[in-house]
């Protein structure tokens, strides 16, 4: 075949670096948003950030409790958060110094002479986190208290080392003794012992080796027990805690010769234990969520506004701006105030479309917030992606990791997408709905006598929602509702 040379005109998208930032701010959650913003404003001298939020997060300490003074020239800027200024993104004008208020002297306090209103003093520092005391910690404090050989304390503070994150002793004693170098000349009888008194040791339940074992402990160690139910629990945790956990009470009184009552009592003192003793020790840190966006009730109907407090409010320096447009500049600087630019631009744009689509998600599910869940209709991403002209991708990346606080609660905004179950009528029911009715239908149910999948596929079907069995099965452990038998109850 003979090689040519053609010359073909076509057209494909490009990313260029402004639309690869636009996608990538898009995409971020509110947290990855204001520490990607950090970085840029370290990166980029010619960008500024108007709001601090250490300083608002301070004064949600206390009123009054720091006072705090805004430094000449940095007045606030004129529009919505997150936009920059006409004269600051167009012409780069350096904002006007604040004037100066002067006090007389008759307000002034003379207690405080001397101390500066902004100074750094310990009034106006925040308080710091306490330390976390930890299991081990706990332990071991007990463990000098009570303990005053130093070999008991070796041998105790051993088999506190060996504890997991609950408290529990997985390794066995015969294992921590094999490992012991042989002239220390330990016994496994004096691990044994040590081990007792570390289960003596606050909280109950902490040393067990096992769930019965913890119960137990527990169970010898609570007060106002009587002698006869304290005995039956011991026997259901020693030797029937798979029954017990099952609900097999039929079992239960036959192992036990014990009626309704008796069994019901020996249940009572079983759940007054913890089975995870150390687990109020875990220093877990707690994920707090801030919303996007707030929807509220008003004589209009259902509102939608962005929320302010995780909007930042972005400029560009008005002092290099001068600068480059006398020419003074170095040629970097050019490009860093476009960057700038940009990234005021791609804010402003990406806290537009968050709203665009929050409210086209409200105005679609209009009975879910009047109604609540069970009202929830089907709904995906392609019907907003229509409505707002964007493509289905965008409204993806805008409803992920994006909450909308609304007087029902706090939820990400792909919780109001979902599929479609049929409907006799011939209309479509959402998936959304159908969980908030199985919780309403398990949460009304008699313990006695508890709804079964079958059981709760048939009462939806009386309401006109064509559901299987197995569609309610998955629909339930995905709720994190156990089964009939566990639910059910003397």
């Amino acid at each position: 075949m003979k090689q040519s040379l053609q010359l073909r005109t076509s057209q494909h998208l490009a990313l260029t670096p402004q639309l690869q930032q636009s996608i990538r701010l898009l995409q971020l959650s509110t947290l990855e948003l204001h520490q990607e913003l950090e970085q840029l404003l370290t990166d980029n001298p010619l960008l500024e950030r108007l709001d601090d939020p250490l300083d608002h997060s301070l004064r949600l300490l206390g009123d009054g409790a720091i006072n705090q003074q805004a430094p000449a020239g940095d007045a606030p800027a004129e529009g919505p958060p997150g936009e920059a200024p006409a004269a600051e993104a167009d012409n780069y004008e350096a904002p006007g110094a604040d004037t100066e208020s002067t006090t007389p002297d008759a307000d002034i306090d003379w207690g405080d002479a001397g101390r500066s209103k902004n100074s750094d003093d310990e009034d106006a520092r925040p308080q710091l986190e306490a330390h976390h005391c930890t299991l081990r910690d706990h332990l071991m404090e007990q463990m000098r208290v009570t303990v005053l050989e130093m070999r008991d304390r070796a041998l105790v503070e051993l088999i506190i080392d060996a504890l997991d994150e609950n408290g529990y002793l997985e390794e066995a004693l015969e294992e921590i003794h094999a490992r012991l170098p042989e002239e220390l000349e330990v016994e496994i009888e004096e691990l044994q012992t040590a081990l007792k008194l570390l289960q003596s040791f606050d909280p109950m339940g902490v040393g067990a080796r096992n769930a019965a074992e913890c119960l137990a402990i527990q169970i010898k160690r609570l007060p106002g027990v009587p002698l006869v139910t304290r005995r039956m629990a011991l026997a259901i945790v020693e030797n029937h805690l798979t029954w017990f956990a099952q609900r097999d009470f039929n079992k239960l009184k036959k192992a036990l010769l014990c009626d309704d009552e008796d069994l019901r009592e020996a249940q009572t003192v079983i759940r007054q234990c913890n089975p995870h003793p150390g687990a109020a020790f875990a220093s877990d840190v707690s994920d707090y969520v801030v919303p996007d966006v707030i929807v509220k009730k008003s004589r209009n109907g259902w509102q939608v506004s962005l929320n302010n407090d995780v909007m930042p409010r972005l400029r560009v320096n008005a002092m290099y701006a001068n600068l480059l447009k006398q020419g003074k500049g170095e040629g970097a600087m050019g490009a860093q105030l476009q960057e700038a630019k940009w990234l005021i631009k791609n804010m402003r744009q990406r806290f537009d479309t968050i709203l665009r689509v929050a409210q086209a998600i409200v105005e679609r599910q209009k009975n879910f917030f009047s109604h609540g869940a069970v009202a929830m209709r089907p709904l995906v991403l392609r019907e907003i992606a229509d409505t707002l002209g964007l493509h289905e991708s965008t409204i993806s990346r805008v409803t992920t990791q994006k909450y909308m606080l609304t007087p029902h609660g706090m939820f990400e905004l792909k919780y109001f997408f979902g599929s479609h179950v049929a409907t006799e009528a011939g209309g479509e029911a959402s998936s959304t709905a159908i969980r908030a009715l199985i919780v309403q239908l398990t949460g009304a149910e008699d313990p006695k006598n508890p709804l079964s999948d079958s059981k709760i596929a048939d009462m939806l079907g009386e309401q006109g929602m064509v559901i299987a069995r197995r569609t309610v099965a998955k629909y339930r452990e995905a709720l994190k509702i156990p089964p009939v038998s566990l639910r059910k109850s003397l």
